[in-house]
């Protein structure tokens, strides 16, 4: 893959107002106009480079939503308060009463939530398949059909989307393609496998400190402008703007991403193959056992590796437990939900982030109750955390 986001991120060059080397942060939550026209002009969406309301847009945000355009290779795009703030307005400017979604059936618990529960609501249907399984995807979609949704690494069972055959299908029924990148940023670029729209929740890899939540939409000029629009844009009026300080926060953050997935990459091929080498059902897109390992293989940017999520299944929800709570105990990362931290992250998703699934619906996907998610953390010394972790297993019965 020639596209590298890194370099597109590195060559963009912001100055404070001073000459700071960090661009000037804007907090304000409205802008004066010189003249009454302009105030005008900008209300009707004519007027470049001219500030309006916070929730509508600021130059802090634009500058992080630039930086984000450029390294998933989209025209522009629009930063949200939360990763669902960007996913929810963008299904919503599509779909109205009458249309129909396409979803994968594993995605995170939230965006399941709405599109089960809240959509239908609004007289919006959701078909929920195996979006590994091509031929299930193309017998959902119905005349109806707007949108095909799916996680390019989905949340929490890492089932690998094929977004260039997705693509292919959405284009030969003029559907759009929505496709969270929110578990492999960088090692992935959806926009240039043919994805339409490119979704991230900035709360997690990507500012990477756990400190603060935020969403973004990546697409073309066209689409972003339909979302901020003050009559019917779904960004605007919705309301889940980002503050402009903790959008220059990321931004400062999001710097470093390409050094941190790297070391999250490095750490978690590390520990799944010790793992699976020790006879856990492990799951990890960078092992061979994968059932889409070429697949990751063929469409990643192959410096950045196989991101640093992965899972392994420790038999029971009373075992998993345990162990978890052993591994907070022993400083071996902590018992939360969420990814991306500098240290690692373990939950059982079926009680908590994909607890929105009905027991059935995760039986059927294969989400069992003994499953950990482990978001693998920066530790510099990984085969150090590998032993502990293999004491602590030992421990509470996972191996012997």
């Amino acid at each position: 893959m020639s596209f590298d986001p890194a370099n597109h991120i590195q060559d963009l060059q912001y100055f404070g107002e001073f000459g700071g080397v960090n661009p000037s942060i804007s907090d304000s939550s409205t802008y004066t106009f010189l003249s009454a026209k302009t105030m005008f002009d900008t209300f009707e969406g004519n007027a470049e480079g001219c500030y309006l309301y916070s929730r509508h847009s600021t130059p802090s945000n634009l500058y992080l939503g630039q930086a984000l355009a450029a390294m998933e290779g989209t025209q522009t795009a629009t930063v949200a308060a939360t990763g669902m703030g960007a996913i929810t307005p963008a299904l919503l400017q599509y779909c109205g009463a009458g249309d129909h979604i396409v979803s994968s059936r594993t995605i995170y618990g939230g965006t399941y939530a709405f599109l089960k529960n809240f959509t239908p609501r609004f007289g919006i249907e959701t078909s929920f398949v195996d979006i590994t399984n091509l031929e299930a995807v193309a017998a959902a979609i119905t005349p109806s059909t707007k949108v095909l949704y799916c996680e390019s690494v989905s949340n929490p069972l890492l089932e690998v989307a094929d977004i260039t055959a997705l693509a292919e299908l959405a284009k030969k029924h003029s559907l759009v393609l929505m496709v969270d990148n929110t578990f492999a940023p960088l090692s992935i670029a959806p926009h240039k496998l043919g994805a339409d729209i490119v979704l991230h929740s900035l709360t997690k890899f990507i500012n990477g400190s756990s400190d603060t939540m935020g969403g973004v939409i990546c697409g073309s000029q066209e689409l972003i402008d339909q979302l901020r629009n003050v009559n019917d844009g779904a960004c605007m009026l919705l309301g889940a703007s980002m503050d402009s300080l903790r959008a220059a926060s990321i931004l400062k953050n999001l710097r470093t991403l390409h050094i941190r997935i790297k070391q999250h990459s490095h750490n978690a091929m590390y520990l799944a193959q010790k793992f699976e080498a020790d006879g856990l059902k492990t799951v990890y897109p960078g092992l061979k056992s994968h059932p889409s390992h070429e697949l990751f293989s063929r469409m990643m940017n192959p410096e950045y590796g196989y991101g640093g999520m992965l899972t392994i299944d420790a038999g029971d929800l009373e075992t998993a437990n345990k162990l978890m709570e052993l591994m907070q105990e022993r400083n071996l990362g902590y018992l939360a939900v969420s990814l991306g931290f500098y240290k690692t992250l373990f939950s059982a998703p079926g009680s908590s982030t994909s607890s929105e699934i009905p027991l059935e619906e995760q039986a059927q996907m294969g989400l069992t109750d003994g499953l950990i998610r482990f978001s693998i953390g920066l530790d510099n010394d990984i085969k150090r955390t590998y032993e502990m972790m293999r004491q602590c297993m030992v421990e509470v019965g996972v191996l012997s």
